[in-house]
């Protein structure tokens, strides 16, 4: 297919294609994402919305261009490309807590065939608190539940909660550049900490966290009742205190809050199960072979990390799947109706 034939593909072009097939074929739906991290993702999202009469086609905006990301997804329906048969799938980054704030807020939420996360990006999905131990059992086959992930992460985004809604206030504001993301990553950074203690670094991020609130409620003293509208706004998104860690920066809280944790906690459990190889093997040949076996079946932490689907338990994942059902519902069931 010429180049230009293919940068100017819409909605009405798959339909149109659709209606061309046999009455036994099925609609195809193209759904844009971001980036080559997000196909998996949105694949296992679409996956079970595909029947004998429809089935969804994940891809980039362009085999041609290398423009990616958010902007490039949805330049698709500035051109008037989107449509009910090639839609649209992004993460919802700070879009979600703007509310229509800004023209590419409006977009993401109001647009028909935009679909967003819920959770600022797929990285806080895949690191979904409930689904973390089976990740630590996958990458070293050790069942032992050494580290409360869910705990944790909720002790975290308690601490983070306050000053998370001074960044969605500042940002609805248009004052980001004098309290940017980047700077509310670098307060909300737990730092080091012990698997077996992890008190301590809590303890240091909450007083981190209650400096930065102490200046920004001296350079903004008149916004005192505009932080509690906007604390009852997010909270009414779906947010809550416990949950903070799934709508903080993805990247964020992938590299820096939980692949550390893992880390610590995987390096822990295959220690254990070292130890038990040695301690059980009966001579020098079973061990070796044994702890052979072993590191051979040992998985990548990063790698498994991005395989996770214990998203699909969250309530973001089911609010994506209510926003794809009600699509399908007001769309053609068939290519032919």
């Amino acid at each position: 297919m010429p180049s230009k034939l293919k940068d100017n593909l819409n909605s009405q072009y798959f339909e149109a294609a659709n209606r061309l097939k046999s009455k036994q074929a099925r609609r195809r739906i193209v759904a844009y994402v971001e980036s080559y991290d997000d196909i998996y993702f949105w694949r296992t999202v679409l996956s079970r919305f595909e029947d004998d009469t429809r089935y969804f086609e994940v891809m980039l905006p362009s085999h041609e261009k290398l423009g990616r990301g958010k902007k490039s997804v949805l330049m698709n329906f500035v051109d008037k490309r989107i449509g009910p048969d090639m839609i649209a799938c992004v993460d919802a980054d700070y879009d979600y807590m703007l509310q229509c704030a800004t023209e590419q807020s409006r977009r993401v939420l109001e647009e028909p065939y935009v679909f967003h996360t819920y959770a600022y990006a797929i990285e806080n999905l895949q690191c979904f608190a409930p689904s973390l131990h089976d990740v630590c059992v996958a990458v070293t086959l050790n069942d032992h539940r050494l580290f409360d992930f869910e705990e944790y992460l909720r002790q975290y985004s308690e601490a983070v909660f306050p000053l998370f809604v001074w960044s969605v206030w500042a940002y609805r504001k248009g004052k980001h550049n004098q309290f940017s993301m980047t700077e509310f990553a670098r307060v909300i950074d737990p730092g080091g900490f012990n698997v077996f203690d992890p008190a301590p670094s809590l303890v240091h991020l909450r007083r981190k966290v209650s400096t930065r609130i102490r200046q920004l409620q001296q350079q903004y003293p008149q916004a005192k009742e505009e932080y509690l509208q906007t604390k009852e706004s997010i909270k009414s998104l779906g947010v809550t205190a416990q949950t903070t860690y799934l709508y903080i920066q993805g990247h964020h809280l992938f590299d820096t809050v939980v692949i550390p944790i893992l880390n610590k906690v995987c390096n822990r459990l295959r220690q254990e199960r070292e130890e038990e190889i040695y301690r059980t093997a009966q001579h020098h040949m079973q061990r070796r072979n044994e702890m052979s076996c072993y590191e051979h079946s040992l998985q990548d932490i990063r790698q498994m990390l991005k395989k996770n689907t214990g998203y699909v338990l969250s309530e973001q994942y089911r609010r994506i799947q209510q926003d794809l059902e009600a699509y399908l519902t007001t769309t053609r069931t068939s290519p032919r109706t």
